[in-house]
């Protein structure tokens, strides 16, 4: 008897209620899409790359609207590729800037700063005006500002600095308002998507060309592994972050009428950078209610080298073999292809509520 083989699933869909619901019974269009998180996750992006690629490249475009991509870290910096006269050009740029990235084997946050620095000149190769004129799309990029000890990158000053939010954060992430002040820095034709924020101290400022690559830089900037970014002009004076420390995974309360439409590394919402071993913390489900987070499967995840998405550990496990890890990241970029594959086929086909479960 032949054996039937059954092809696994590549991807992961969950939703929130209300996108659950209206997309069981309407389906789902590009035009129902007005909102893109972007999460911080370092390497992680290159492994949904093919995802990214099926969405700005084809799926999106089918419906042409104004659009909020709101991003930290990784995310603004996927975003602002996406941002760029050629999509799917700019994104497949920045997959192989950052594989191509090599450091000393004694690299200090002087050196990793510097070649991020020279990354993102690469990236943007003089379009920072497209990325603020394009027709469809409104950049929103999540940083933070840090207080007290954090200000500092002195090694001891600094991990004191972050010894203090690990035992705040485990009392309550209520108490990073101590330490952090939420910064989102938005294209100007469009304010931020989201209902008041009030559980940080936040403020929304204008993106401009002489303050776009100092924000991206900064959302970027992960504490004890870059510099932070000082005095970013229109923000301020002051020590600007990684904008994951506080919004990880962008567990906030978006405003819409559609659909929240959320590539993801994984199919958890994490909400803050210091809650990733704390299982107990996850997004709030009234914040999520509009949300479809696509992510890869299981399965998916089992096929890969190391049965793992690409990530900063990386660059450890193959000290002294670049070539060996741009290969392995190189495949893990090819293979997210499936992801953006199945998503076309599964919502081409009307088949996309099936596969839905809850998102928790």
């Amino acid at each position: 008897m032949t054996a039937i083989h059954i092809k696994s699933p590549a991807l992961t869909l969950k939703a929130g209620a209300r996108a659950m619901r209206r997309i069981r019974e309407q389906g789902l269009a590009p035009v129902d899409v007005g909102i893109l998180p972007g999460a911080a996750g370092g390497p992680k992006a290159l492994g949904i790359q093919g995802l990214d690629l099926a969405l700005f490249g084809d799926w999106l475009p089918r419906a042409p609207r104004e659009r909020a991509l709101i991003g930290a870290s990784i995310g603004s910096w996927r975003f602002a590729s996406a941002c760029l006269a050629d999509p799917v050009a700019g994104l497949r740029r920045l997959g192989e800037l950052y594989t191509q990235q090599r450091f000393s084997r004694h690299a200090d946050i002087v050196e990793v700063s510097t070649r991020c620095s020279r990354m993102l000149d690469d990236l943007l190769a003089g379009q920072d005006a497209s990325v603020l004129d394009n027709p469809h799309y409104r950049l929103n990029v999540v940083l933070v500002k840090s207080h007290g000890r954090l200000a500092d990158d002195g090694k001891r000053t600094l991990g004191l600095g972050l010894g203090a939010v690990i035992r705040d954060n485990l009392l309550g992430r209520q108490h990073l308002h101590r330490h952090f002040e939420r910064v989102i820095l938005h294209d100007t034709r469009l304010a931020p998507p989201l209902q008041p924020l009030r559980d940080f101290p936040s403020r929304c400022l204008p993106l401009a060309l002489g303050n776009l690559r100092h924000a991206l830089l900064a959302s970027g900037s992960i504490p004890m592994v870059m510099q932070g970014v000082r005095d970013i002009p229109g923000v301020g004076p002051g020590t600007y972050r990684d904008g994951g420390l506080l919004d990880y995974h962008l567990d906030l309360p978006y405003a819409t009428d559609g659909v929240v439409l959320y590539p993801h590394f994984t199919d958890k919402v994490i909400p803050g950078w210091f809650d990733k071993g704390l299982p107990w913390r996850r997004g709030d489900a009234t914040r999520l209610q509009d949300v479809l987070l696509l992510a890869p499967s299981r399965e998916y995840l089992a096929r890969l080298p190391h049965g793992k998405l690409p990530d900063r550990k990386d660059f450890k496990r193959y000290l002294g073999d670049d070539a060996g890890r741009e290969r392995y990241w190189r495949q893990a970029m090819d293979e997210s292809q499936r992801l953006g594959d199945e998503f076309l086929e599964l919502v081409d086909g009307g088949r996309l509520g099936e596969r839905l479960r809850p998102l928790a």
